[in-house]
């Protein structure tokens, strides 16, 4: 039975992945510093896996620790998460976010060179496309970055490109993901973004949950069906096998890959509103406000190399992805602040 590393491991995504993990037959060790997280989520995968998680209080970029747990626990794979994740606050300190995403991955890596791990399954961003050429977007498309957190993404696929070349026997799965969104369908997981939310559909359940006034939405004059910018909206649950099905191809070849994570299919603004009105049964409030600079009006992923290499497909569509967002806002009003009884 394969032990996996889970960097950022109490984070949104890592969480959901941790038990898919599991569920898979994997051992799961999970590092985080709860700098974008927090520890009631260990309580809950705790109730939902009936196991008590191998979790150790660690920063990813503390070189010393990294080789250090190396040293006292023998680790067969990795699964990167560890980042700060936010475009907005990348552009405000960029210094940031290439300590940390970039020095991260970097010490990382040096642990792993070290004690003769070389298996990594890399958290990548459709942030690496910058504003696209054409659409669908595949793989091949030509790659560039509009923000410091798309840059740090677009830096760290080249720094494992550089490492393979450099030192035979490294795999690596870089998973470019479009817009996870969603929760685990017991509602005791699900994303609990601290201050204003960034991304739409947790500003939106905030406001389902009366947290919130209103959503702003950011322009009504796109080239699009009903003038709102359409994005790719991927179930977190999906996004999570997604990760247990490239860590699988790495272990069961001796390849790489690069893979979109998407659906394939591109939601607007107002299809997740109307979406989230029909799963939580409430109106939600909107108010059209002018186009954010650097915001495209279409990006969606073509996800047939996921498909034909990886066996992976997502399942969930956006009335799903809806409703299970809805279960884990009502049922955690707060997010993690208070604990589900």
């Amino acid at each position: 039975m394969s032990t996996i590393l889970l960097t950022g491991a109490t984070g949104y995504i890592a969480s959901h992945t941790w038990l898919a993990l599991q569920t898979a037959g994997y051992e799961v060790i999970g590092i985080d510093d709860y700098s974008n997280s927090s520890p009631e989520v260990l309580n809950r995968l705790r109730r939902l896996s009936g196991r008590e998680p191998d979790f150790e209080r660690l920063d990813v970029c503390d070189s010393v620790a990294m080789n250090d747990l190396f040293s006292r626990r023998t680790i067969d794979a990795v699964v990167h998460f560890a980042a700060f994740k936010a475009v907005g606050e990348s552009a405000a300190k960029p210094l940031a976010y290439y300590r940390n995403n970039l020095g991260g991955l970097v010490a990382v890596c040096q642990a792993m060179q070290q004690h003769g791990c070389r298996r990594l399954v890399f958290s990548s961003s459709a942030t690496v496309y910058g504003t696209p050429k054409k659409l669908p977007l595949t793989e091949d498309a030509p790659l560039s970055a509009t923000s410091p957190y798309g840059q740090t993404k677009l830096m760290s696929e080249l720094i494992l490109r550089d490492l393979e070349a450099s030192s035979p026997g490294w795999q690596t799965a870089c998973l470019r993901y479009f817009n996870p969104v969603g929760a685990h369908a017991s509602g005791l997981i699900g994303e609990d973004p601290r201050g204003t939310p960034n991304n739409l559909m947790p500003y939106v359940a905030q406001v389902a949950i009366g947290r919130r006034r209103h959503v702003q939405v950011f322009g009504q004059d796109y080239p699009t069906p009903d003038g709102t910018g359409v994005r790719d909206y991927i179930h977190v649950q999906d996004l999570a096998e997604g990760h247990v099905a490239a860590l699988q191809y790495i272990f069961d070849s001796s390849d790489s890959i690069t893979a979109n994570l998407g659906t394939g299919q591109g939601y607007s603004v107002l299809d997740v509103l109307s979406a989230y009105s029909r799963a939580s049964q409430r109106d939600i409030p909107y108010e059209f406000a002018p186009r954010r600079a650097g915001d495209v009006a279409l990006c969606y992923a073509d996800p047939t190399l996921a498909r034909e290499r990886l066996g992976w497909s997502a399942r969930f569509d956006l009335d799903r992805m809806c409703e299970d967002s809805w279960r884990w806002q009502s049922m955690n009003p707060n997010g993690y602040a208070a604990p589900v009884n």
